[in-house]
């Protein structure tokens, strides 16, 4: 008997699962919502702020919400740094770092440009009674220097009579230094009705410095030999590439003259702002000493000493200046407010199309070392 063959037990085929869906990134899509988002605002933006303009163009109106009255410079926004509920202001204006007239923070304008703007600020606010500066600076550019002094004196002296006597539009500045308001800090506090110092404050140091340095000697090391053609003796004044040997002593003298020159200027200035200082303060302020010139000689000096040569009125601190502010003004409560720079989609574009120049690599010496140009004239103090 034939036994059948047993055919083998049926295995099903194995089971493959199906490959989930690839997942869908969708960062780009909610970076393409921000973008439009942002550009939308930023033209909304922009589209309000032309229409306002041409508005206060046709009706002679002036809108605050957009800038500080000018055609052209930075655009302020009011920010309210002690709100006191009062109906009038002190506007707090800061002098922090060097002071130079070229572009920082990407923003297309310098320190010169941004205080005048705040000034204009304050003085189109007919609730701004007072101004505060806060200056913590070892100074910086001649030019920069004297530009913010006379942009502080305009301010102050804008509605004066022939005899000093404030009007109506004038408003007075008050000078809060900090750590250190030195040499060109000095300069432009010296502008100011009411300076209030700290006793430990490092301010003075009147004087001028010019910087520069003279390489020939390490050309001649490397075998580096100047060719310079020029069209008249000093056309290469101040030039590094000469030996100390080459400078001709009437060149020494010409450049020392423009530096005495300078500093002349410098001590002008400080007489007469504090001169018209004391003249609206009378007997609260302090006068400048007979003797005060002596130590004009760029050293240093503390808020105590600063005080005895009458090159400050008062030891204190901000909240002494704030209320010195509105004694001087005349009120008994005021919000403290300050003008901080509007940036929009603009700044933002321009920040990315700036140089490599502006992203160059940094060494960090827990220290900021201000950049002096050769050439330029400074009052800056540099320890």
């Amino acid at each position: 008997m034939d036994i059948p063959p047993i055919s083998p037990p049926f295995t099903p085929p194995p089971f493959i699962a199906p490959l989930p869906p690839p997942r869908k990134s969708h960062g780009w899509m909610i970076f393409a919502i921000v973008l439009l988002v942002a550009l939308a605002f930023s033209l909304f933006g922009n589209l309000a702020q032309l229409v306002g303009s041409a508005l206060s163009f046709r009706t002679g109106l002036h809108s605050e919400s957009f800038g500080s009255g000018r055609d052209a410079g930075p655009k302020l926004e009011e920010f309210v740094l002690e709100n006191n509920k009062s109906a009038d202001k002190i506007a707090v204006i800061s002098v922090d770092g060097t002071i130079s007239s070229h572009e920082f923070n990407g923003s297309g304008n310098n320190l010169v440009d941004l205080i005048k703007a705040q000034l204009d600020r304050a003085a189109n606010d007919k609730r701004v009674k007072a101004v505060i500066l806060k200056v913590d600076s070892p100074g910086g550019e001649v030019l920069a220097s004297d530009e913010i002094y006379n942009a502080i004196r305009a301010f102050e002296t804008d509605g004066q009579d022939d005899h000093g006597k404030l009007a109506s539009k004038g408003k007075p500045v008050i000078c809060s230094m900090g750590s250190l308001a030195a040499s060109g800090g000095y300069y432009i506090s010296s502008g100011c009705r009411w300076i209030v110092a700290n006793e430990l404050t490092i301010t003075g140091s009147i004087g001028v410095i010019m910087h520069g340095w003279n390489y020939r000697g390490l050309m001649d090391k490397v075998g580096v030999a100047p060719m310079t053609y020029k069209s008249g003796k000093y056309k290469d004044m101040l030039s590094g590439e000469r030996a100390p040997g080459e400078i001709p002593a009437e060149e020494r003298a010409m450049v020392q003259g423009l530096i005495d020159e300078t500093y002349e200027k410098f001590k002008d200035v400080v007489a007469d702002g504090r001169s018209a200082a004391h003249a609206l303060n009378k007997k609260a302020g302090k006068a400048l000493a007979e003797n005060w010139k002596d130590s004009a000689d760029g050293r240093v000096l503390s808020g105590n000493q600063a005080l005895e040569l009458g090159l400050v009125d008062e030891l204190g601190n901000f909240d002494d200046a704030v209320d010195r502010a509105m004694e001087i003004a005349g009120v008994k409560s005021a919000n403290l407010v300050e003008y901080r720079e509007r940036y929009d989609f603009a700044n933002l574009f321009s920040m990315f199309g700036q140089s490599s120049q502006a992203h160059e690599i940094k060494l960090n010496l827990g220290v900021e070392v201000p950049k002096l140009r050769a050439g330029l004239m400074y009052f800056l103090y540099q320890p």
